[in-house]
């Protein structure tokens, strides 16, 4: 498909969520790619600009930049189908799954994937009883915020109601994870021509271990090792659960899923997975995607190539 077929493309981005300011940049930056390869497109901020307006722009395909509520959990995508317009990446059901750390965990333990064990916390849960079955450190986060927003590493008893509480101010859901101790990695799938191909892996070392907000959009001490220095045959075993993974909650398109590799034996463990993921200078899937060959502007037209509608999908199976 040439790039003049696309017709006009909008690049949806900003939105209502916590992630606004780091999808405002990812999507300004697709838009300028995009229109550098004659791609007709033009940006929409959905935290701005309201749906009726959305429906006049008549867009052709649309650009999913968004990132976190309302954008990357199946409410735009369930819109988009509503109108017909062919979007990037998973659809209405594999983008609310995803986001959802909890429902995540559950499809992967039911196929066999191995990831941390966690428990749903309530106002009232039992330090002591957490603690006993989750070990020390451990994680407390929202299960529907991406970008470690509200998430805290708890290393005792006492500070885990303050790490609830902080967590419950943004989510109504609230989980409590084993914490994996060892290398940090990610890794970014990519659909070409419909097949979905897990991109070599990135090694993340973060300033003092924490890779939290400041230090994943905003720090330039962050380091990234792409390639990651891991054995091939280790790096093979991780990214064939990473494909597992993706397919098992139904993405489609592209993602990226945030594995530890804990140091005590070797053995991967998968986080969760972002099926929007970021397109900032400081993100990792362009960055995977260059090891391959295929820079910033033609990793854009690669996604947006691939939009489709659920219904599409549906009849394909």
């Amino acid at each position: 498909m040439k790039e003049m077929d696309f017709g006009k493309v909008g690049v949806l981005y900003g939105g209502k969520a916590a992630e606004r300011k780091v999808s405002l940049v990812s999507g300004a930056a697709v838009c300028e790619a995009l229109k550098s390869k004659g791609v007709d497109a033009h940006l929409f901020d959905t935290g701005t600009q309201d749906v009726a307006s959305l429906q006049q722009e008549n867009f052709d395909r649309v650009f999913i930049a968004l990132h976190g509520r309302y954008g990357e959990d199946g409410c735009v995508q369930g819109l988009l189908e509503q109108m017909q317009v062919p979007y990037t990446g998973s659809g209405v059901m594999a983008s609310a799954i995803a986001m959802d750390k909890v429902m995540t965990k559950r499809v992967w333990l039911a196929e066999g994937l191995p990831t941390p064990r966690y428990m749903v916390l309530k106002a009232d849960s039992d330090p002591l009883e957490v603690v006993e079955y989750l070990g020390l450190p451990l994680i407390v986060k929202p299960a529907h915020e991406g970008s470690t927003i509200g998430l805290t590493k708890v290393t005792a008893p006492d500070q885990l109601a303050a790490a609830y509480q902080k967590a419950a101010e943004l989510d109504s859901s609230v989980l409590a994870e084993e914490f994996i101790a060892g290398m940090e990695l990610t890794c970014a799938v990519l659909d070409r021509n419909g097949v979905p191909e897990a991109l070599p892996l990135i090694r993340i070392i973060a300033p003092g271990a924490n890779y939290d907000y400041h230090n994943k959009y905003f720090s330039n001490e962050t380091q990234y090792l792409c390639p990651c220095g891991l054995d091939a045959a280790v790096e093979k075993t991780i990214q064939d659960y990473v494909l597992k993974a993706y397919k098992a909650l139904g993405c489609r398109g592209w993602g990226r899923i945030d594995v530890m590799l804990r140091e005590s034996d070797g053995q991967p463990f998968l986080l969760e997975l972002n099926s929007s993921p970021g397109m900032t200078g400081h993100s990792l899937v362009p960055m995977a995607a260059k090891q391959v060959g295929l820079g910033y502007e033609d990793l854009c037209v690669t996604l947006l190539k691939g939009a489709t509608l659920d219904y599409i999908q549906h009849k394909k199976d």
